[in-house]
């Protein structure tokens, strides 16, 4: 599976799916490791940022920055993961976790007020000054509970997105 100029064995299939939680179907695994390749412009096996950047609905993304840290070097078992939390069958857990790590940029298993605010800072950009952010977020994790000294864990996460299910489903082309 390393090289990504052979085809996927029913093995390497059923390998990913395993890893994936079943969440998607053998032939947008196939489907997917398509996409991979393609990507994987030196058929080295792993894709990095600046392939990742190749995709015009990535490169746009004001968080995809952030998203860089998390794909680059990926191999087809790992991008086949990142895109998981992507699927209609992942569960509410899955997508918070994605949207977890975008906030934890430092990976302490901690979202500060001042994460929140760099996320924010990214997603509006010119559009909203910092006092008018922070004046935001300070009234969104007043009305949930929590301060500006709080620090978010992913349960935390988890409880305020539990009622609201993130939409952010994409549906895998199959040929």
């Amino acid at each position: 599976m390393g090289n990504t100029s052979s085809m996927l064995t029913q093995y390497d299939i059923e390998e990913v799916q395993s890893h994936c939680h079943d969440l998607f179907e053998q032939q947008e695994i196939l489907s997917l490791y398509q996409r991979f390749c393609q990507l994987d412009r030196n058929a080295k096996g792993f894709i990095s940022a600046d392939e990742f950047l190749s995709v015009p609905e990535f490169a746009m993304n004001p968080l995809s920055q952030r998203l860089l840290k998390m794909v680059d070097g990926l191999n087809f078992k790992d991008f086949v993961a990142f895109l998981s939390a992507f699927s209609a069958k992942a569960s509410l857990r899955q997508k918070v976790q994605l949207i977890f790590k975008v906030y934890d940029s430092d990976c302490n298993g901690k979202v500060s007020f001042k994460d929140i605010m760099e996320v924010l800072r990214d997603l509006s950009g010119s559009f909203m000054s910092d006092e008018q952010r922070e004046q935001v977020l300070r009234q969104v994790l007043k009305e949930s509970g929590y301060t500006s000294d709080s620090f978010l864990t992913l349960e935390d996460f988890i409880k305020i997105f539990g009622s609201s299910r993130p939409e952010m489903d994409v549906e895998i082309p199959v040929d």
